[in-house]
C-alpha cells in the first residue's frame, strides 16, 4: 500500500472511530440543554424580604395552584435536559422530592452520574395518553420519536461502515473502501436530520404549542412556554450544553470520514494501476509454437528435405498429397 492511501485510510479510520464515539456520548448524556431558574421570582420582587416560600405562594396565587404545585413542579427548579432524561444536579433537596411519596407529581431516580433525573415520555405505547392532545403536540411527538430512530439506524450503518472498511483494508480492495464511504455517508445525513428534529421539537416547543389544555397544572414537565405564567418565563434562562456541541462535532467528523475514505479507495485505485502497468514490462510475449520446417532437417526415408514452393490454390504445384 502506497503512502497517499496508507495515510488516507488511517486518518478515515481515527476520523469514523472519533464520529461514532462522540455521538454515542451525546446520545446517552443529559446535556443538551441547561434550563436555569433563578430563585429570585418576578412576582415578589416589590418585597425583597419575603423568603422563597412566600414567593412560591404569590406564584400560586397567580396560576390558581398551591404552593404544594409550586414545589413539585419540575418547571421552578434548575435543570439540564437530554435525549431520555431531565436531572437536577446538586443534592435532593434541589430537586421536585417532597418526602411524602403521595403527594409527588413526577417520580425521580438516581442517574449512573448521582443526579435525580426523571424519563422524558414519548407516549410509547400511547395507551390513549394523546387522547386530548392537539395537532402541534402531536407533531412534536412524532418529531422526537423520529429523532431517536434517525440516530439508532445512523449507529447501525456505521457499525456496518466498520465491518466493510475491516475487509476493506485487509484485502485492499477499493470497492470495500467505496461502500464504507457510502455507508458514513448515509450515517452523516441520518444523524444530521436527527439533528434537525431535534431543532423542530424545540421550536414546537417554545413558538407553536400553546393549546389552554396543557398548562403548568395539566403538563407539569413540558416546555410550552407559551402556556407558563410571565413571571416564571422572565426569570427561566434556556442554553446549550455540552452534549449538544458534542453530537455536532460528531456530525462534522461523520462527514469528514465519509470524504477521506472516498479519496482512500481512489488512492488504492490508483496505486493498483500503477502497480498493473509496471508489472506489464516484465512479461515476455508468447508467439505460436507451430513453425516452417528448416533446410536440414530429416524428411521421410531419411533423405533430407528441402520446402518446395509455397503452393496457392490455382499454382502449378498443388497442394501436398496430405492436403488433398
Amino acid at each position: 500500500m502506497a503512502f497517499c492511501s496508507a495515510v488516507t485510510l488511517c486518518f478515515a479510520s481515527i476520523f469514523s472511530l472519533a464520529a461514532a464515539a462522540l455521538l454515542a456520548i451525546a446520545f446517552s448524556t443529559d446535556n443538551w440543554q441547561v434550563i436555569s431558574v433563578s430563585e429570585r421570582l418576578n412576582a415578589a420582587e416589590t418585597d425583597p424580604g419575603q423568603s422563597l416560600q412566600q414567593k412560591r405562594l404569590i406564584i400560586a396565587a397567580e396560576m390558581n395552584l398551591t404552593a404544594l404545585e409550586i414545589e413539585q413542579s419540575p418547571l421552578y427548579y434548575t435543570r439540564t435536559r437530554g435525549l431520555f432524561r431531565e436531572c437536577y444536579p446538586g443534592q435532593k433537596e434541589k430537586a421536585p422530592f417532597p418526602k411524602d411519596k403521595e403527594q409527588r407529581i413526577i417520580e425521580l431516580y438516581m442517574s449512573p452520574v448521582e443526579t435525580w433525573c426523571r424519563n422524558i415520555n414519548y407516549f410509547i405505547p400511547e395507551e390513549g395518553q394523546t387522547n386530548k392532545f392537539k395537532a402541534a403536540q402531536m407533531i412534536k411527538i412524532h418529531m422526537s420519536r423520529a429523532m431517536i430512530a434517525l440516530f439508532i439506524v445512523a449507529f447501525f450503518f456505521m457499525f456496518v461502515s466498520f465491518t466493510t472498511g475491516i475487509v476493506g483494508c485487509w484485502r485492499t480492495s477499493p470497492s470495500n473502501i467505496q461502500a464504507s464511504a457510502v455507508l458514513m455517508l448515509l450515517a452523516c445525513l441520518l444523524s444530521g436530520g436527527a439533528m434537525g428534529l431535534w431543532h423542530g421539537c424545540e421550536y414546537y416547543e417554545t413558538e407553536k404549542i400553546s393549546d389552554a389544555y396543557c398548562n403548568p397544572s395539566s403538563c407539569p414537565t413540558e416546555l410550552f412556554v407559551k402556556t407558563w405564567p410571565p413571571g416564571l418565563l422572565k426569570e427561566t434562562l434556556f442554553k446549550y450544553d455540552w452534549s449538544y456541541i458534542v453530537s455536532w462535532i460528531g456530525v462534522g467528523m461523520t462527514l469528514c470520514s465519509a470524504i477521506l475514505f472516498f479519496l482512500a479507495a481512489v488512492c488504492i485505485k490508483n496505486d493498483k494501476e500503477r502497480e498493473d502497468a509496471m508489472n506489464l514490462q516484465y512479461l515476455m510475449p508468447v508467439y505460436p509454437q507451430k513453425q516452417q520446417q528448416h533446410y536440414g532437417q530429416q524428411g521421410p526415408y531419411g533423405y533430407a528435405a528441402y520446402p518446395g514452393p509455397a503452393a496457392y490454390y490455382g499454382s502449378q504445384y498443388g497442394l501436398p498429397y496430405n492436403q488433398y
